[in-house]
């Protein structure tokens, strides 16, 4: 008797095993032909354009290099959508981004599609793409550097408190909310805030050679913000339209049938959205408000 129960158990093993676990076995089934489906997909229908977006104050450019890594990285990609809506940001990490898109640009079409705004730090950034297409609410400029800080000696010495340091130099507390710059801080900012606003709008003239309808810096820039058709009509964008017609336009310059988009998965999209919103919180409270900006 105890030998069938044994040769029973046998057959009965499986069943058990497959009753205990069902469950668990059927999660990992619809996972496995998720990921097989996913991987025929892409298979399939690689992706040959990307997007790109701007659309955070720019206080560092390193996330952005990532994605245009992953770009260039993909053969398959033959064209990019830079969406913007911006206001800009550091000079430094402005300039960065701007190269980026100038060298991408060489490399295949990107079209640049301001959402809300392309001012500033966001228009030096985006001034490079292979051409700029704007909605008819989206606000372009703000072709100006500031330089500012806050001057708390008074509260300071309500409350009772005294700075005290020692420094090598004479400009090097320049910038400080201790105490009213000096005359001769004063003007050195002043020299040095002039001298990168002569870059930008240099390098605008530079890049927007063929469009602009003025060479003389004082209609484009001077801080001034533009609606889109003004800024078109000024040749700082080349036309005011949707986001499809950017889209038609991209597809056009990359000799596309159809645009398959690079996607992200969802984990990551996530995760780059959680990073970015703390990263822009963190940021903007604790960057020097005497750094100059775009």
């Amino acid at each position: 008797m105890e030998d069938l129960r044994n040769i029973a158990r046998i057959f009965t093993a499986p069943l058990d095993f497959i009753n205990k676990y069902f469950k668990a076995l059927l999660f990992l089934f619809i996972v496995l032909f998720v990921v097989l489906s996913s991987v025929d997909e892409v298979e399939s229908n690689p992706p040959n354009a990307a997007k790109l977006h701007l659309t955070m104050p720019i206080y560092e450019s390193e996330s952005f290099a990532q994605g245009v890594k992953k770009i260039k990285e993909n053969e398959n990609i033959k064209g990019v959508l830079l969406v913007i809506d911006s206001p800009g940001g550091l000079v430094g990490a402005s300039i960065e981004i701007a190269d980026m898109i100038k060298d991408l640009a060489q490399k295949m079409p990107v079209i640049a599609y301001v959402q809300g705004s392309m001012a500033s730090g966001s228009y030096y950034a985006g001034m490079y793409a292979s051409e700029i297409y704007a909605n008819r609410g989206a606000l372009i400029g703000s072709v100006g550097v500031i330089f500012s800080g806050v001057n708390v000696e008074e509260l300071m010495q309500k409350v009772g408190v005294k700075e005290q340091g020692i420094k090598a130099g004479a400009y090097k507390e320049i910038g400080t909310m201790m105490r009213q710059w000096s005359k001769e801080e004063r003007k050195f900012l002043e020299e040095l805030l002039q001298e990168q606003y002569a870059m930008f709008y240099t390098d605008v003239l530079q890049a927007r050679l063929e469009q602009l309808k003025s060479r003389d810096y004082h209609d484009f820039a001077e801080g001034k913000v533009f609606s889109a058709n003004k800024a078109l009509e000024l040749g700082l964008i080349d036309k005011v339209a949707s986001m499809q017609e950017a889209m038609d336009l991209l597809q056009q310059k990359a000799g596309l049938d159809k645009l398959i988009w690079l996607e992200k998965d969802k984990f990551e999209t996530y995760m780059d959205k959680l990073f970015d919103t703390m990263n822009s919180k963190i940021l903007s409270l604790t960057l020097p408000s005497l750094k100059a900006t775009l």
